[in-house]
């Protein structure tokens, strides 16, 4: 691909095993994307400063730092969207990464349509939901201004406490935010630990926003993590 498209926007892929680059590579090109590559932190690092990405896919395990010390670094300087593409699956690992900076997870062997999908989410979350914003996803729209929240054109009552919550998850439409982020930004930094408190208001939440609460389709659901608002 050419120098001369900066149209395009750029991903660098930090990953040492050359299969999944190639297979990044071939369907990130494919779709509009610009791509770049480096096999370990300290190149992707480096190649993060010069080509100043729109989006980062990294590996946690590469062979000359781990993935988690090259994303703190990155956040100490850049505010791209990252998505971690990882063999990992335990949830202290995803939370870890999330807590740590990362704007989603994703485990390997992967989709590469869901891939793309949350690719495009993240690029759209680089550009965060204004409070004068209305926000829509489906049926649900969320007006920040007025703090008017509407379903099929039907205003739902929420209380503070669910608002606050509804609030957190449209300004992060589309990433995973963990338990422990919610509690603080809702609840206070003395409530990380009382994960009761978010299971019962995200029900409430559920029981009002969705058309069936035991299946949501706009409020869900990362196993151990935390929560994601679907962002259409």
């Amino acid at each position: 691909m050419s120098e001369n498209t900066p149209h395009l926007p750029v991903v660098l892929i930090i990953d040492d095993e050359i299969q999944i680059r190639r297979l990044l590579r071939v369907t990130l090109e494919g779709n509009g994307y610009r791509v770049f590559e480096a096999a370990g932190g300290q190149e992707g690092l480096v190649e993060a400063a010069q080509r100043r990405p729109d989006i980062v896919v990294l590996d946690l395990g590469l062979p000359d730092m781990d993935g988690l010390v090259v994303l703190q670094r990155l956040r100490e300087w850049s505010e791209a969207p990252v998505l971690v593409l990882s063999v990992r699956e335990e949830e202290e690992d995803k939370v870890a990464a999330l807590d740590r900076g990362a704007d989603d997870y994703m485990n390997k062997p992967f989709s590469t349509a869901e891939l793309l999908a949350r690719l495009r989410a993240a690029r759209r979350r680089a550009q965060p939901v204004a409070d004068n914003a209305v926000f829509h996803s489906g049926p649900l729209q969320v007006d920040l201004s007025s703090r008017l929240v509407t379903l099929k054109g039907r205003e739902i009552k929420l209380t503070p406490t669910e608002y606050s919550l509804l609030r957190l998850l449209v300004r992060n439409a589309g990433k995973v935010v963990t338990h422990r982020q919610i509690l603080k930004e809702v609840w206070g930094p003395n409530y990380v630990e009382q994960t009761h408190y978010l299971r019962v208001y995200m029900a409430h939440l559920r029981e009002k926003l969705e058309a069936d609460p035991s299946r949501p389709e706009l409020l869900l659901t990362e196993p151990g993590v935390g929560y994601r608002l679907k962002n259409d």
